[in-house]
């Protein structure tokens, strides 16, 4: 880890600290750090770089522990807040530009292209990190979304679903056994 990601680091346990003081979830611990993981891994394995892939995985989803904006427009919200925190680093522009697009381009639910490696890594990083934690997936369904069991079950696995058709080629036939095994034990006809 370098000097700029552990100081990024240690803000974004910050501000997860403080939303898990308000709602019990706990943004880093439960998602973030997954994502981290799992994006450092793919940057080593895809030869990216595993600065710009760690900084965007540390911040892909920062506007949702800050509040800012509605939770569909985490990326634009989250791209601006790098940013702004990169620069208080005084990181380099071009580098804070490649986060930003990494943060930009890491949601599924999204249509945006995603134009590099790194920007891969995030976003395929995050969906391994909803396999990785499927619980926090049943969490927001029945705890923050109060649904029915059959509705929760059907978003989750639905979720799941969509997830796994946006990774890239090559990490999806990777996950492909992981993924059917998920499906097959937990969503029985």
């Amino acid at each position: 880890m370098s000097e700029i990601t552990e100081k990024v680091r240690e803000k974004v346990v910050l501000i997860c600290a403080e939303y898990k003081r308000k709602y019990d979830y706990d943004f880093y611990d439960d998602h973030i750090k997954y994502v981290v993981n799992n994006a450092i891994s793919l940057a080593e394995e895809y030869d990216a770089n595993k600065e710009i892939v760690e900084l965007g995985a540390l911040l892909h989803d920062i506007a949702q522990p800050l509040e800012i904006g509605e939770s569909e427009e985490h990326h634009i919200n989250g791209a601006k807040v790098a940013g702004d925190l990169l620069k208080e680093f005084n990181y380099p522009l071009d580098k804070t530009k490649r986060v930003q697009s990494c943060i930009l381009n890491h949601r599924g639910s999204t249509d945006y292209p995603r134009n590099s490696i790194e920007e891969e890594c995030i976003a395929d990083a995050d969906v391994i990190a909803h396999f990785d934690r499927v619980p926090s997936l049943f969490a927001l369904v029945y705890k923050s979304k109060n649904m029915s069991i059959k509705d929760g079950a059907l978003y989750v696995k639905n979720k799941l679903d969509r997830d796994y058709n946006k990774l890239s080629e090559k990490t999806k036939a990777k996950l492909k056994d992981r993924y059917l095994n998920i499906i097959d034990v937990l969503f029985v006809n």
